[in-house]
């Protein structure tokens, strides 16, 4: 089975649509995401990220940790795909130094909607 053909479950649909709102440039993290989406485990969103079948429409490699350092990327928090993954965010301007994000005014976070 191809990752593609795997079905998605409500719960990855919540978790790609607030990922695919995170701009260019910019980077979240597990918390904030499951924050936004009303979850209280941000492992659990990276379990969803790990099984991305849309990269790079839904930009799971902008999805860092709360100690704003790289995390995890298709799996791994090693080797040539955390490579991969800061290489792409530098690609978009967002740097790390010591594995660590320089310039936090690059940390999204989602807007709270107000109630009327």
């Amino acid at each position: 089975m191809t990752r593609q053909s795997k079905t998605v479950s409500p719960f990855q649909k919540r978790v790609y649509a607030a990922t695919r709102k995170v701009p260019k440039g910019k980077v979240t993290t597990y918390a904030l995401i499951a924050k936004a989406i009303g979850c209280r485990s941000p492992r659990a969103i990276g379990q969803a990220l790990r099984r991305n079948p849309f990269a790079p429409v839904v930009p799971c490699h902008r999805v860092i940790r709360s100690d704003l350092t790289l995390g995890g990327f298709s799996g791994t928090t090693r080797g040539a795909n955390i490579r991969r993954k800061r290489a792409m965010l530098e690609t978009e301007g967002v740097r790390f130094v010591r594995g660590r994000l320089v310039d936090t005014t690059r940390l999204f976070t989602f807007a709270r909607r107000r109630r009327p």
